[in-house]
């Protein structure tokens, strides 16, 4: 039941109200335009609202109503392909209304009310149902959505009503008289419950070298990529939306600078689902707050991208869920503690910052879902920290919570080298857990081989401080050698062009055989240095050219193996023609 009070004071996008009892985090109507708000602190008689619009022109004196329920989604058919604002209302909708620039006030449902779904009921009079129970369901896009009986409710069917639905129609009534319809309505902050929670002991596959081999991410995993401007983090993304091998992609646009968020807006359409071929929008939900949009909104587009990852997971899917960035995000957060005079912490970020960053990345995870299937949410948060500086608050708390971090390097972007992610500085802490996988899918020397190349790329950094005093030709052949195959990894392996029909996309065997290839080639030319082989003819074998063109090539794999097959005899036959001359 809806409340009455006035506006009693205001300052930016938090307003103080009067007249009004709510319950912490209810949902208000605020000023003659009924501005969205939210209740964040109650003192006394005063209730204090972080408003998720522009709050110019709102007085003293205009009205409040508390709706009496916290903010919630609208969860059914119809959220893939669609773009919202961080509080789920449709751009398109609104656009199409209003045109480019919205008004204040203007709100629109978050499922078209006027699609006609066909369904397929699951149940049938006489079954008992609980939440989570999968009751029917209906075709979106390429994808099967499963319409669930929301949690907390439970009852045994005792009419159903198959046939095309709009999302509001009934499709099952249980014998308690509750009407279950192909949507539902759940809270943003409250986490959907799951049965158990799962091992995260299964890749999320992503097709990119240095991402799958030396730093993997398990599905229902959490990563942070930081990293300067400029330095890929759109780029690395946007692979991964289309690439990973994910059910549902849900992109978080938090506070991104407009032409930013513009670029994905267009681009995302354009990009085709290589699983499907067609428009990789079909299984994406795109969420948008641009930094002019109001603070508040942007505190609250994580959790609308949260919820509705979590819906997807309940029905058994493999979500991936991008923020971008929660650095933005965290901002957002400052503001709205400073407008509330709270006691600033670190840099002026609220003390909480932490907790509210476990709670973002802790609704992450793989599980057994409350119909018995299991899904996973893989998290993956963009920081842009000022100037590139690792050291600052959003990303040192981030990197306590989540167990993969893949740094992306000021350095290696002006080389040109990308994916610019420092393998010096990255890490993933699900190596171990995901080795018996990689052991069984891939190849049993998976292990093996990633250990050696981070072996050789260290021990290449080692070196390079010598080699910068000395010079490389001071430095003994073994050194000389050790840098020039921690470049072949690097060139070879570790580059990846994501605008090449063939690089943009490596299979988990075609990396393994890749990285094998350079192994193989190492372990050859160490040898051939043994018996006195000069270094100069180890690095023009013309084997050595092929290796580094194979991964731009249609037929890269029979290359490979060709490739495989063929380096030791050369590197022999090279030790045979040379030895005989310099012994």
């Amino acid at each position: 039941m809806s409340e009455k009070g006035e506006v009693y004071s205001v300052a930016g996008p938090v307003v103080t109200a009067i007249g009004i009892s709510p319950s912490m985090s209810d949902v208000v109507l605020v000023g003659d335009m009924e501005l969205m708000g939210e209740v964040i602190k109650i003192e006394g008689d005063k209730s204090i609202i972080q408003v998720y619009e522009e709050t110019s022109g709102i007085k003293p004196g205009e009205p409040v109503v508390d709706t009496g329920e916290g903010m919630m989604l609208e969860l059914g058919p119809g959220l893939l392909s669609s773009i919202y604002d961080g509080i789920q209302r449709p751009l398109s909708v609104l656009m199409e209304a209003e045109g480019a620039f919205l008004q204040r006030g203007m709100t629109a449902d978050g499922l078209d009310r006027e699609t006609v779904w066909p369904i397929t009921i699951k149940v049938a009079p006489g079954d008992k149902v609980s939440g989570g129970d999968i009751i029917a369901e209906t075709k979106e896009k390429n994808l099967m959505h499963k319409i669930m009986v929301p949690p907390g409710i439970s009852g045994t069917v005792a009419q159903v009503f198959p046939g095309e639905k709009k999302v509001e129609d009934i499709i099952v009534k249980l014998d308690n008289g509750t009407e279950l319809k192909p949507m539902h309505r759940w809270p943003v902050r409250v986490p959907r419950p799951v049965k158990k929670r799962l091992m995260p002991n299964v890749p999320l596959t992503t097709g990119q070298r240095i991402l799958d081999t030396l730093f993997p991410l398990a599905k229902g995993g959490t990563a942070a990529i930081p990293g300067g401007f400029g330095t890929g983090k759109t780029v690395i993304q946007q692979q991964l939306a289309k690439w990973s091998d994910a059910d549902i992609v849900v992109y978080v646009g938090c506070g991104e600078r407009g032409n930013e968020m513009t670029e994905v807006l267009t681009e995302f359409p354009a990009l085709k689902d290589p699983k499907t071929g067609e428009s990789l929008m079909n299984r994406t939900v795109l969420i948008a707050n641009t930094s002019n949009m109001p603070v508040a909104a942007r505190e609250a587009s994580v959790y609308t991208g949260v919820t509705i990852a979590e819906y997807y997971r309940d029905m058994g899917y493999d979500v991936s869920l991008m923020a971008d960035s929660t650095s933005r995000w965290a901002e957002a957060m400052k503001e709205i503690s400073s407008r509330l005079e709270e006691m600033p912490g670190e840099e002026g970020y609220p003390a909480y910052l932490a907790s509210r960053l476990s709670q973002f990345y802790e609704r992450g995870g793989r599980s057994e879902n409350l119909n018995g299937t299991a899904g996973s949410i893989s998290i993956i948060g963009a920081v842009s920290p000022a100037g590139g500086d690792f050291s600052e608050p959003v990303t040192q708390n981030t990197l306590r919570i989540v167990k993969v971090f893949w740094a992306l390097d000021t350095k290696l972007r002006e080389r040109r080298h990308f994916p610019a992610i420092n393998w010096l500085t990255s890490y993933s802490l699900y190596g171990n857990t995901l080795d018996t996988w990689y052991q069984e899918n891939v190849d049993p020397e998976w292990k093996a081989h990633r250990e050696w190349a981070m072996s050789l790329l260290q021990k290449e950094s080692e070196y390079m401080e010598i080699a910068q005093l000395v010079g490389t030709d001071a430095m003994p052949q073994e050194q000389q050698l050790t840098l020039e195959m921690a470049r072949m990894i690097r060139e070879i392996f570790l580059q990846q062009n994501a605008f090449h029909d063939v690089d943009t996309f490596s299979p988990m065997k075609r990396q393994f055989k890749l990285l094998a290839a350079i192994k193989i080639y190492s372990d050859a030319a160490t040898k051939a240095l043994a018996k006195n082989v000069p270094l100069k003819s180890i690095y023009s074998l013309p084997i050595r050219t092929e290796l580094t063109r194979a991964k731009f090539e249609n037929n890269i794999d029979e290359i490979l193996d060709d490739v495989i097959g063929r380096i030791n005899i050369e590197m022999d036959k090279l030790s045979s023609d040379e030895t005989g001359g310099i012994a």
